[in-house]
């Protein structure tokens, strides 16, 4: 059990992984041009950079390994609360700003798929606040009317889930040991495989919304992927390699890239393909990053810059998609007609997420530190 009165500044940093920083800051790019080539898809068999949805996965599995490298040695000096109160501050403040993003332009996107102008200002200050408070939203509280969980800002869906990995790792995930966590890893990646494969979809681009199977696909996605990055974690040993940055992108970008694998006949093979990326690619792949050390300066700035606006750059991009997508539908344009409009949507989110980090998140995650975690920033 937890040692309890032992401030939580008794911690000391460890070091980071520069080049799983760097990484996510590369998937999180591959999100974006995932989410503007949904405006040009009819469905997810012909969608451009067609698996842009793994990124989440592979944010699950980067997540639940940071969080066993930084924590699992520690649960002498924190109590759970101090833990969820580091991930909180860590996590909730771009929850927030998102929200509030949605809201400020939720009016610029109106179009055939959901007309913004027949809801209330009323019913939008009741979806800012629940999505501020990463409150799932029921149908009746669904503004944009397409399904989503929170319909301000789509991507909030992936931090209901890992906050539910946090507090799992708090309170249970911890404390198995490694042969029970590698148990349930291998039941819930043969559960991740068999939904991708045999599933209504041939895919795992699930959990945004509240129906049943994408409730049951979120829950599959976390729960295989957090506990293999902690196992992971637990079990690491570094493998012989010097570089990895680049080459470790490439393949992010490519796995990202390809197009769906089988047609509307053939599902499966596309659920195949997701389950093999997920379930033995990206672990292979945080391994390598993990192993490697950055080379050169140039290398260790774009690492640093990419892995800091990284999770910003998740958060502040979609209400823009949104907006995006409306133009495009509005205007019958397309892709080398929106082109310039795409670009500016790419451009604008990365400085809109390094000026959210400098002048709102990390300012506010120093200040909760101070007065909530008892800890210097």
């Amino acid at each position: 059990m937890p040692t309890k009165g032992i401030p939580s500044n008794a911690l000391v940093s460890k070091p980071h992984y520069p080049i799983l920083d760097g990484l996510r800051g590369v998937a999180a790019l591959t999100v974006i041009c995932f989410h503007v080539f949904e405006a040009f898809a009819t469905s997810h068999l012909d969608q451009k950079i067609n698996h842009g949805y793994l990124a989440v996965d592979f944010f699950f599995i980067l997540s639940g390994f940071v969080v066993g490298y930084a924590y699992d040695d520690r649960w002498d000096k924190i109590t759970i609360r101090d833990f969820l109160k580091r991930r909180l501050i860590r996590l909730h403040p771009m929850v927030v700003m998102g929200a509030l993003i949605g809201a400020a332009v939720f009016y610029l996107q109106g179009c055939a798929a959901w007309d913004v102008s027949k809801v209330s200002a009323g019913s939008l200050v009741v979806a800012t606040v629940i999505n501020a408070f990463l409150i799932p939203a029921t149908p009746g509280l669904e503004i944009r009317g397409v399904g989503e969980m929170y319909p301000l800002n789509g991507p909030s869906w992936s931090l209901f889930y890992e906050y539910i990995g946090s507090i799992l790792y708090a309170f249970y995930l911890r404390k198995l040991g490694t042969r029970a966590l590698a148990w349930l890893v291998a039941i819930a990646g043969a559960g991740l495989a068999a939904f991708a494969v045999w599933g209504p979809y041939g895919d795992i681009c699930v959990g945004f919304s509240l129906t049943p199977e994408n409730t049951l696909g979120g829950f599959l996605r976390l729960l295989f992927s957090f506990p293999a990055g902690l196992l992971l974690s637990r079990v690491f040993k570094p493998l012989p390699v010097k570089s990895a940055f680049w080459p470790g992108s490439a393949a992010v970008v490519v796995l990202s890239a390809i197009p769906r694998v089988g047609g509307s006949d053939q599902l499966w093979l596309n659920g195949l393909y997701d389950s093999v990326c997920v379930i033995v690619i990206f672990p292979l792949l945080v391994r390598i990053g993990a192993s490697a050390q950055v080379t050169g300066e140039t290398t260790t700035r774009i690492c640093r810059f990419l892995g800091d606006i990284s999770y910003p750059l998740y958060m502040v991009h979609y209400p823009f998609i949104y907006w995006y997508y409306a133009w495009v539908k509005n205007e019958n344009l397309t892709f080398g007609q929106s082109l310039p409009g795409a670009l500016a949507l790419v451009v604008g989110s990365v400085v809109l997420a390094y000026m959210c980090l400098k002048l709102y998140d990390e300012p506010l995650r120093r200040f909760l530190s101070k007065r909530l975690a008892g800890r210097r920033p």
